[in-house]
């Protein structure tokens, strides 16, 4: 393993921080690690306590670490929430080679005056997603490097996001010890990995229903053309089992992931589960049956609202249909629950690597495919270096950095 091929995605969820580790070869993408911790300091995606969000990000990093046996300095770290907004923008340059072939630098140069927009002071330029590339007036072009040209033009989508969020992010990574390379709209990397061309062509609609939040992503003529947050996810499951069998939230959480199910026609009433009770000392006993009458008006409600909001965007009847994604829809039932909220075609989408095949790890996974196809749409062989292997004078260096540390407590 390479130092050069290494590279780090950061999900920052509201329930689970996770760190994933994918090495490049040539062409071929290969996930070697996952670090995961309990997220605390976060709530339906915002960031509400950065020393707890740090701890969590420390402990997903050595989790990482440790399975891998490398030091990680640099991560990609994927962001998302209601205060995301994209716009449409254009942008115009001479070709700068006197033949007249167009190579990264114009490319460069074009995305870089697409970023030139009126902006509001509290708002900020995440990234730049190119729609299409113009020639001398040719217009349909993916790639114009190698052609031949005098006016190379751009139409593009500037994410931004808000200057409060986004600096938050920063800073809870940063004092964890790392150094951001790039960040990544989560929405936009996990289109990129789990829809086909065709998908992103005819106009699909991507959901990621998370713990906290659930982020509804519409994708046509092959990029992100709309996005939109909403305040609900798994987190208001968990609690309405937590109301409804009377117990706390860390027992209606275990309950939910070892015996919830979303479709009451598919819960067995032979299985059944104990569960302590608020104010007693006594445990009862409930069904399946029993826990998925809380769960399945709870999940149809979050279809509804998903399905109200694809309309709002002017996306509720896609042809491509909705792809599924996120930690929630893991829940046996989920997806037969969608189609017949719905009313059209539904999958889910899961990354194809092994050992991280499951929707809660297409973020993370999203993030690590997106920024190697950008980069080598750039033509780069491949992204900045995010990790190096331990050597031992580095663990000897840890070894004394520690010791003086504590030297001054002593």
């Amino acid at each position: 393993m390479s130092n050069e091929d290494v590279i780090v995605s950061l999900d920052i969820g509201t329930s689970k921080v996770r760190a994933i580790i994918g090495e490049v070869s040539g062409s071929s993408l290969n996930i070697i690690g996952v670090g995961s911790a309990d997220s605390e300091g976060i709530r339906k995606g915002a960031i509400v306590d950065i020393d707890q969000t740090v701890q969590s990000i420390r402990s997903a990093i050595d989790h990482a670490e440790r399975m891998v046996g490398i030091q990680i300095s640099d991560v990609y770290v994927g962001i998302s929430g209601s205060h995301i907004a994209l716009q449409t923008s254009h942008g115009v340059v001479a070709v700068s080679n006197v033949d007249r072939e167009i190579g990264d630098e114009d490319i460069e140069r074009v995305l870089q005056a697409a970023r030139v927009i009126a902006l509001p002071p509290e708002r900020e330029i995440i990234g730049v997603v190119p729609k299409q590339y113009v020639v001398d007036g040719l217009e349909g072009i993916q790639d114009p490097r190698g052609m031949i040209g005098v006016r190379l033009e751009v139409e593009a989508t500037i994410i931004t996001g808000a200057k409060t969020g986004i600096h938050n992010l920063r800073r809870v990574v940063e004092k964890a010890g790392l150094h951001i390379s790039e960040l990544a709209l989560m929405s936009l990397a996990s289109g990129n990995l789990t829809l086909s061309k065709d998908e992103k062509s005819i106009g699909t609609v991507l959901v990621d229903i998370g713990a906290g939040s659930t982020t509804v992503a519409v994708f046509e003529n092959g990029t992100i053309v709309a996005t939109s947050t909403l305040p609900i996810g798994g987190e208001f499951i968990t609690s309405d089992i937590s109301i409804g069998l009377h117990t706390q939230i860390e027992h209606a959480e275990r309950v939910k992931l070892k015996f919830g199910c979303a479709n009451m026609d598919d819960a067995a009433e032979d299985q059944v589960f104990k569960v302590p009770r608020i104010g007693s000392n006594m445990e009862k006993q409930f069904t399946q049956v029993e826990l998925a009458t809380i769960i399945e008006p709870r999940v149809q409600e979050i279809f509804q609202l998903i399905k109200a909001e694809a309309f709002r965007l002017g996306y509720g009847n896609a042809p491509g249909g909705y792809v599924l994604t996120g930690g929630t829809i893991s829940m046996p039932g989920v997806l037969a629950v969608a189609q017949a909220e719905l009313a059209t075609s539904v999958r889910v989408g899961t990354p194809d690597f092994i050992g991280v095949r499951d929707p809660s790890y297409t973020a993370g996974v999203g993030i690590i495919h997106h920024v190697t196809k950008s980069f080598r749409s750039r033509g780069n062989a491949t992204p900045k270096r995010s990790a190096v292997k331990k050597t031992t004078e580095e663990k000897v260096g840890m070894f004394e950095r520690m010791k003086n540390w504590l030297s001054e407590f002593i």
